[in-house]
């Protein structure tokens, strides 16, 4: 029909998230060839007439606009592993984002940190080193690997600790 993602459902395909799998990697190397094989499928079904045509329960649909720059703010007050959700799910776009000083940065690459921080307040650099800086979250912490500063393409995250004279102790909001 006219209408966006409405009227009947002719097929459906699932694919597995991984713990690691970023927004990049499930629409690049999962959606994105899965779709184009579900047209291909979908246009079968029609030419052949066995497309079930499923009526879709209009009472359960929303719509998700595309998200901005306030629902990818980072609250390193949150738990390790929901940080790194959040840096995951918006990696690569609209990147996840936090402050250093007045300046905004956009966070895409990261891991789980092994420490446990419990003495740091959350959104305390707790390590710098050549795979990125530790930061503290509300329960662990969060290794970030990869950044961006406005006006700038993306760096490692040592790159940006050099630059910006980033030091244990410096605080993220």
């Amino acid at each position: 029909d006219e209408g966006l993602d409405t009227g009947p459902i002719l097929l459906q395909k699932e694919v597995e998230i991984g713990p690691d799998d970023t927004l990049g990697s499930i629409y690049f190397n999962h959606l994105y060839p899965l779709g184009v094989e579900a047209i291909l499928d979908s246009i079968d079904l029609i030419r052949h007439g066995n497309a079930p045509r499923i009526a879709q329960d209009e009472s359960k649909a929303t719509y998700e606009s595309w998200a901005k720059a306030k629902d990818a703010r980072i609250d390193w007050s949150k738990p390790s592993q929901q940080v790194y959700n959040l840096i995951r799910g918006c990696n690569p776009q609209p990147g996840a984002n936090t402050r250093h000083d007045d300046e905004r940065i956009k966070i895409f690459d990261s891991t789980l940190g092994t420490s446990e921080n419990s003495d740091s307040e959350p959104g305390t650099v707790v390590s710098i080193g050549e795979g990125g800086f530790e930061v503290a979250t509300g329960d662990g912490s969060v290794v970030v690997k990869r950044v961006q500063r406005r006006g700038t393409k993306k760096e490692t995250a040592s790159e940006f600790a050099s630059i910006v004279g980033l030091k244990i102790g410096d605080n993220l909001k």
